[in-house]
């Protein structure tokens, strides 16, 4: 490939049906051999769309993963790659050591844990059939000719149980179309892995868990969205991470004492075990839920396939907030009955959360005569933190600052000096403007615009709100006209 190769459409899938495929026998007519790792080197630039089940549910998250070059872990020589995820609303940089034989994550940061174990267990996967360790027959380089890669469970059985290339399928890269191997196994789902000769990470997959039901959930998926070689600068020196608010708020993220009990939906339709941690959660911080769904008639028989949400209710048990919505979903699915979440706390006093079920059933199929909902009051504390956090502040706009805008709007003060009490009011967040994205050191010939030095003479006069004001104020720190430290 040739470098800054961008795949900025990977996947093109061409000739083959959506569904299942019926596979005599494994290997494909093709010379050579693949592993976890192949041609992996330094400037190496991936970015990958991934879902993973045991990360949120499989809720998709951006991966970007640069190869810097080489870190020492005591006598083991390891890929130092930097690391950017955007998981929902939050932006997470910091580094993993891959191994130089597996390239998996051996070392990493600590907010990148969970992270990093969804990328072993999803693009990653395949390393426990295809090293680069040549000595190892069982493990090492593995030939597209051959049968079977490895058996996916005990010892025996089909095809079924092992993962095998199926056959060639085309994948176009923008510096031309090119040849993949599609590795999978074929039970009641098509499960399937895409590889390109001599590209260290597979390109796509689609695989689903493997349980008995009429509505499996996916186990991962990925797709390749962009790559790129010889990358020597740091691709995000410029991207700002988020601040985790829980640690602003010095939120206790060690939930050890939860408070428990079991009680029947509204509708006796089952028994609910609910725990949750800590026993005073506080506003702005998490809440961790365990929650378990019983049989109304065998108290140690946990229901399955369940349809079920976390809502906040009014007092005459009407929805304000649901948990499922907030992900981008209707309703959460769960098969065993027994569900964990880690739910962010934005209220405070006593708080009336309601589980939800919707039925059970497949996901399609869902079966309401099992719907219902629980009730549980719980005392939230305030959290007096959470204003400083929200830049909130009661300070009134100084009047020096309607003078020097009436007076620039009238043209007796200049622009610099208008632009220089602009730069005071949002260093001391009386204006709240979102500036951390912009370089203070950026530079701009563009003038200030007619329109913003009307909104200013109009403001001073008192013919618009603060609000119309401060709009043109953020159109001057989007375009760098003013610069904020």
């Amino acid at each position: 490939m040739q470098s800054t190769l961008v795949l900025s459409v990977l996947i093109l899938t061409l000739g083959f049906a959506g569904t299942a495929y019926a596979q005599s026998s494994g290997g494909v007519d093709v010379d050579g051999t693949w592993y976890l790792g192949e041609g992996l080197k330094e400037g190496d630039y991936f970015e990958y769309t991934m879902c993973e089940i045991d990360l949120n549910a499989c809720s998709p998250i951006e991966l970007k993963i640069w190869i810097k070059g080489d870190i020492q872990n005591v006598s083991e020589t390891l890929w130092n790659a930097q690391i950017l995820v955007i998981d929902g609303d939050k932006t997470i940089k910091g580094s993993w050591g891959l191994g130089k034989t597996v390239p998996t994550p051996i070392i990493f940061d600590d907010d990148l844990s969970d992270h990093a174990a969804a990328f072993k267990s999803s693009i990653a996967w395949i390393s426990s059939y295809a090293t680069s360790n040549e000595k190892d027959r069982i493990h090492g380089p593995q030939e597209f000719r051959s049968a079977s890669w490895g058996s996916l469970g005990p010892v025996g059985g089909g095809l079924e149980s092992h993962l095998i290339p199926s056959r060639m399928e085309s994948v176009i890269l923008p510096d031309g179309e090119f040849d993949s191997i599609v590795l999978g196994w074929y039970n009641d789902n098509d499960n399937e892995i895409w590889i390109v000769d001599n590209f260290p990470f597979p390109v796509k997959a689609l695989t689903f868990a493997g349980i008995n039901s009429d509505s499996v959930p996916v186990m991962f998926e990925f797709n390749l969205v962009q790559y790129k070689e010889e990358i020597t600068d740091d691709p995000f020196a410029d991207i700002s991470e988020t601040v985790r608010q829980s640690e602003l708020l010095r939120c206790d993220m060690d939930f050890f004492d939860y408070t428990s009990d079991r009680i029947p939906t509204n509708t006796y339709s089952m028994m609910i075990q609910y725990n949750y941690s800590p026993v005073s959660p506080v506003n702005g911080c998490d809440m961790d839920w365990k929650i378990y769904f019983y049989s109304k008639f065998n108290e140690i028989e946990i229901l399955d396939q369940v349809n079920y949400d976390i809502w906040i209710v009014d007092e005459n048990d009407n929805k304000i907030y649901s948990y499922a919505e907030s992900l981008g979903k209707e309703k959460l699915f769960n098969q065993f009955g027994q569900v964990g979440h880690l739910m962010p706390v934005e209220q405070s006093g006593l708080v009336r959360y309601a589980i939800f079920v919707h039925g059970l059933g497949p996901e399609d199929q869902i079966n309401e005569e099992f719907g219902g909902y629980a009730i549980i009051e719980i005392p939230v504390e305030g959290n007096p933190l959470l204003n400083e956090i929200n830049n909130e502040t009661d300070e009134p706009i100084p009047n020096w600052i309607k003078n020097n805008a009436g007076w620039w709007a009238d043209g007796q003060i200049d622009d610099d000096a208008f632009v220089s009490g602009i730069q005071y009011l949002i260093k001391e967040k009386i204006l709240q403007i979102n500036h951390a994205e912009y370089d203070s050191d950026s530079k701009t010939d563009e003038p200030i615009p007619n329109w913003i030095k009307n909104n200013a003479g109009w403001w001073a006069d008192g013919q618009i709100d603060d609000d119309a004001f401060v709009s043109g104020i953020k159109y001057l720190v989007d375009h760098g006209i003013v610069r904020i430290s």
